[in-house]
This record gives structure tokens, sequence and C-alpha cells, in this order.
């Protein structure tokens, strides 16, 4: 079994870009009567390879979504962009989310759901194909797309990792 080098970067050098993908009212039952709060999830990137995303939960919705972007900022992975495309097709799995993600020509846009869509494009990610299979719920959708686009790799880096020239990648 291969481990999963997943690349942190530090959220101070770069400049991200925040979407909101959901939010929800939630409810706590006390013996007072019902306490109402929202829960946000909120995904950043610098759109140019990197991307995160985070839980804000808060009484008020914009304290929620103040905290999802702080939790996201905590959370970045770098990921390969290859002309504006992802490098291979990947599966990425997240409790009953299931994300496929597949490389696509120019000028095709991002073919993806909405929180697949979010993640994607704060990635950086132009052109691709996508679907998401199994649970449709956006916490499970974010989390399996940022696995999945973790698990990918460029040339370059399997070279590295392979410890052959890069012509050696391709050539077998």
């Amino acid at each position: 079994m291969s481990t999963i080098n997943i690349k942190r970067v530090k959220s101070s050098e770069i400049e991200l870009k925040d979407r909101l993908v959901s939010i929800q009212r939630v409810a706590k039952v006390t013996k007072g009567g019902r306490t109402f709060s929202f829960s946000a999830i909120v995904v950043v990137g610098d759109e140019n390879g990197v991307v995160g995303y985070g839980l804000g939960k808060a009484k008020e919705v914009t304290e929620a979504i103040a905290k999802g972007i702080d939790d996201a900022k905590k959370n970045l992975v770098k990921v390969p962009v290859i002309n504006g495309t992802v490098p291979h097709e990947q599966y990425g799995k997240f409790s009953g989310g299931f994300v496929f993600i597949k490389p696509a020509a120019n000028g095709t846009g991002v073919i993806a759901g909405g929180a697949m869509r979010a993640v994607l494009e704060s990635a950086g990610v132009h052109n691709v194909l996508a679907k998401s299979k199994g649970s449709s719920n956006p916490h499970n959708v974010v989390k399996a797309t940022v696995s999945a686009l973790s698990q990918m790799r460029d040339a370059y880096t399997v070279a590295q990792q392979r410890g052959v020239d890069l012509n050696k990648v391709f050539n077998g």
C-alpha cells in the first residue's frame, strides 16, 4: 500500500479567494426549547494549484462563514494543475461520498456538481470532467474531492519518486 504525500502550504504567502459551499441552520433541543445556530462549509483557493476546505459553526451566519474561512486556511493542500486540467484520472472517497475526476481537453470547462465545482474552481482547474457518486452531502463530496486532488501526481514528481529520468516515465 502506498502512502499519500499531502503537501501543506502556508496561507500567509498567497492571496486566497473563498467560496461558500453550504450553509445549514442546525438546532440543539434543550429543556428550554430549541437553540438555533449555523454551520457553514467553505472552500478557499488561490486558483493556481492551492485549495483547502473548512467548517465553521456559530450563532450568526457571518461568524460561521468567517470561522469556516479560518479553518480552511489551516487545511491547504497543493494540487498539480497542468494546462488548466488535472494530470490523470483519479477516484476519491470520504465516508459515503465517492468522486471521479478525469482530465479534459482545452475549452471543455468544469463539468462537475455544486460542491465539486467549488473545490475544482478554487484549485484553478479550468477543464475537467467529474462525477459524484454515493452521498450528495456537501461535506462528504468536498472532502472526497480534496482527497482525490491531493492524491494526484504530475510526471516530474513521479520521476523524482522513482529516481529515474523524466523521459523514462513516458517511454517505459
